[in-house]
């Protein structure tokens, strides 16, 4: 960060604060940057717009986040460290994190870019494990699934039993990886 604080970086405190980025209000946001709202109008053109940037600032970050976890690892260790890292991002950006999970439109092309950098970036990991081409994808939606899943679950309180949620968290990664392995020694 080049110690400039921007309009999406206010937006997206807001969002996590409240824990819901469409809960953030032009005027709102404008009263949070000690500016008059017309004034806003001057970094934004609309509520969409607003939006659009949270999105695209939610969607780097998170693949910021995972990208510095994976750094100088491969294989299960790096997938170990992306799960690990998407659950940190999901508790610490609750308001942002809804704003990753949504493909994007196809005349998105910043967020499709980014989008595929994520991809790639698991592609290449799971590839490092012998998983490639269609099973590849097959891996990326599945695990996915299981880190929305759970994460989902946690940041909403559904798991109050007194029983260690890293540990639950630790097998199902760990269930993931054999199963992942499992199927790949099946090919």
């Amino acid at each position: 960060m080049n110690g400039i604080i921007t309009v999406d970086d206010v937006a997206a405190e807001m969002a996590d604060a409240t824990g819901e980025a469409t809960a953030v209000s032009l005027t709102e946001l404008a009263q949070a940057l000690a500016i008059r709202p017309p004034s806003l109008y001057n970094h934004i053109s609309n509520l969409e717009d607003l939006q659009q940037g949270l999105t695209l600032y939610s969607v780097r970050l998170l693949r910021d986040t995972l990208q510095q976890a994976t750094l100088g690892l491969v294989g299960q260790e790096a997938i170990e460290a992306v799960a690990t890292a998407y659950r940190r991002f999901v508790q610490m950006h609750p308001g942002l994190y809804p704003l990753t999970i949504r493909a994007p439109e196809p005349d998105n092309t910043e967020l499709v870019a980014l989008s595929q950098e994520l991809v790639q970036m698991l592609r290449l990991i799971l590839a490092s494990m012998g998983v490639q081409g269609d099973e590849a994808i097959h891996a990326i939606r599945g695990l996915r699934a299981i880190l929305h899943g759970f994460t989902s679950l946690e940041v909403a309180h559904g798991y109050e039993l007194p029983l260690d949620r890293d540990e639950s968290f630790d097998r199902l990664i760990t269930i993931y990886l054999a199963g992942l392995m499992n199927t790949n020694s099946l090919k």
